[in-house]
């Protein structure tokens, strides 16, 4: 066996190696015991990107609007109290945020219940960090949701 085929190729990356070699990954959500599509399987990273900038977008306009009194350095400040505020709100009760709930996404517990009062204490205030939710798994969790133990789901 040729060693770039055994490290893989700078291009291909190890996991590509990996898979010729027959390891097995399974998909995204498998040790979650999420099914593999449809309603219940992981979010896709578009729809969540999607659903970011719809939330931005909305606390933005709010901040903007009703706190910074036309202020714009001041508005990006305030938007991010407004969506500490709105992601501890609408994912605490519902489940979802309005841009999540507009892709047809939701946050849920891995055990597939509803995220309690701490976690999604803890999983806004890391979404707002930046780092923790760029920072993904296996299973396109980002830190922020790892640590909450939650996943994005589609509904």
């Amino acid at each position: 066996m040729d060693n770039r085929q055994a490290i893989g190729s700078w291009l291909s990356g190890p996991r590509a190696a990996a898979e010729e070699m027959g390891a097995d990954f399974g998909y995204r959500g498998e040790r979650l015991g999420l099914p593999q599509g449809g309603p219940g399987s992981v979010a896709p990273l578009g729809r969540r990107f999607g659903a970011l900038f719809i939330d931005w977008a909305l606390c933005m306009v709010i901040a903007y609007g009703l706190l910074a009194r036309g202020d714009q350095q001041s508005a990006g400040n305030w938007a991010l109290g407004v969506f500490l505020v709105m992601s501890f709100l609408t994912v605490g009760t519902v489940g979802s945020t309005p841009g999540k709930r507009i892709l047809g996404l939701r946050v849920i517990a891995e055990d597939g219940g509803r995220l309690g009062v701490v976690r999604v204490v803890v999983r806004s205030v890391l979404l707002l960090l930046v780092i923790p939710a760029i920072v993904w798994d296996r299973d396109s969790r980002g830190l922020h949701d790892r640590l909450a133990r939650a996943v994005q789901v589609r509904i």
